[in-house]
């Protein structure tokens, strides 16, 4: 039973890896490929990944996302990315049966990924969260530390591979936006100033509900991803 989840985890963890990159090469913004990615994990939380194509669920995920976010792709460039990134082997599909048949399999299973989603796919992403948390935290450090460690960048990438994973439906946006600049500050070596011999905890400052027990949970389960993909370049 073990094998079998680390199996399906991997699977996912593949086929988010192939939704970030078309996204990419359709100049998605990030707020839409976390749409997609959140559509993608719902989905296969209620359905069993046998029984669906993965890669199927995850083009429509794409396409339905840009709906969503007003990020609009003709659905004809999303496929025609998506079946390149796929199958970078071979040529991009002509205008034929085979354009046809991919087309028609993607409008109906958008349609499908709606209804088992009860139509409810606008989520509140941790995006909006760190833009200004990020603000805050490099606002308490000394300015030559904000230049000299890339503190934001590293986060944001950090954020973006937390999609690998099904974190964004376990726990609150601004929670992971926290967990996130923690884990970053956790992987530097670093402490917000005086955070120690303050009355709260800096991310108490942020939101006063977030506890570091929680932060650890979300920071342990970051790193999962990241052994995830250690294991797969193995």
């Amino acid at each position: 039973m073990a094998d079998k989840k680390i199996e399906k985890n991997k699977l996912h963890f593949r086929v988010i890896r192939f939704l970030t990159e078309s996204a990419l090469k359709l100049h998605m913004k990030s707020p839409t490929l976390a749409t997609a990615a959140a559509v993608y994990h719902t989905f296969f939380r209620e359905c069993e990944t046998e029984d669906y194509d993965p890669y199927l669920i995850a083009t429509t995920a794409l396409y339905l996302a840009g709906k969503v976010e007003e990020d609009h792709m003709k659905l004809r460039d999303v496929i025609n990315v998506c079946y390149r990134t796929l199958h970078t082997d071979q040529p991009g599909l002509e205008i034929g049966e085979k354009y046809w048949a991919m087309r028609d399999s993607v409008v109906q299973c958008e349609l499908f990924v709606m209804r088992m989603l009860k139509f409810t796919v606008k989520f509140d992403h941790p995006h909006k969260y760190m833009l200004h948390y990020l603000k805050s935290v490099c606002d308490w450090m000394e300015p030559s530390i904000s230049k000299r460690i890339p503190i934001a960048k590293f986060a944001w990438g950090i954020l973006r591979d937390s999609y690998h994973g099904p974190i964004c439906l376990k726990y609150r946006p601004e929670h992971i936006a926290i967990a996130v600049i923690y884990f970053t500050l956790q992987l530097y070596g670093m402490e917000v100033p005086f955070s120690d011999e303050a009355e709260y905890r800096w991310w108490e400052v942020l939101s006063e509900d977030a506890t570091e027990d929680e932060l650890k949970g979300i920071s342990s389960d970051i790193l999962d991803i990241y052994e995830l993909e250690s294991s797969l370049q193995t």
